[in-house]
């Protein structure tokens, strides 16, 4: 039976570039002048069904579930579950369902869709699913237009596959075990506040003491600032 970490590790893992995709972001439609190229920003992404297969080749298709709550408003709230197993020393004691969420609302197409496919993809991405293409340098680029609708060029799109594999190359992940798996434990510890830092210590208690010593001890040094609040006190 694989560990903890093996396996938030290969969740996090970077995707092939077969599976990247760019969309038009931002752009200087309504700034530019009339004399001036169109212009935008690609961002790079995974589609949803991408996202299932990572899941389905890590845990396995009955080790990961799903399930969808309203959120505020018309917004969606996906609930993603992992089972992981317990361990007793060495002997497996049994398996324990931790899950993750977040949402999104309507899309500008196909709103309800684009909703729960956002929804998901986001709830992914807290498991460290795609996390890192949010550092992936997202380029401005002179875009073609027809229509309505901005596309990105196809002879740019060589120049964005080698951004992501530069960004992959560098980021080392896999060359050691943990490191996938510390940096999205990192991510969302910067996000806690005093009150949540001791249940976060406690849910992710059996992987954060899987992890390389050095590792181990400054995930918990941050998460201790995070309890003891910006005035340096331990809360209650």
């Amino acid at each position: 039976m694989r560990d903890i970490i093996e396996i938030c590790d290969q969740l996090a893992a970077p995707f092939p570039i077969e599976e990247i995709s760019w969309r038009v972001g931002p752009t200087n439609e309504k700034s530019r002048k009339q004399d001036e190229p169109l212009r935008g920003q690609a961002l790079c992404y995974v589609d949803a069904r991408t996202v299932m297969e990572r899941f389905d080749s890590v845990v396995g298709v009955n080790g990961w579930a799903c399930h969808y709550t309203p959120g505020v408003g018309t917004s969606i709230v996906c609930n993603i579950a992992i089972k992981f197993p317990v361990y007793n020393g060495e002997n497996l004691v049994g398996f324990d369902w931790v899950s993750k969420a977040d949402g999104a609302g309507p899309s500008d197409m196909e709103a309800e869709k684009g909703a729960l496919s956002d929804a998901f993809k986001r709830a992914a991405v807290r498991w460290g699913v795609g996390r890192y293409l949010y550092d992936v340098k997202a380029p401005w680029l002179e875009l073609d237009k027809r229509g309505n609708s901005a596309f990105i060029r196809p002879a740019d799109h060589g120049r964005l596959a080698q951004l992501h594999e530069e960004f992959a190359r560098r980021a080392g992940w896999g060359s050691h075990e943990g490191v996938a798996a510390y940096r999205v434990l990192l991510a969302d510890i910067k996000q806690l506040t005093a009150q949540s830092a001791a249940n976060f210590s406690a849910e992710h208690r059996a992987l954060i003491e899987q992890m390389p010593v050095s590792m181990r001890q400054h995930l918990l040094r941050e998460i201790q600032k995070k309890a003891e609040g910006t005035n340096g006190r331990k809360t209650d």
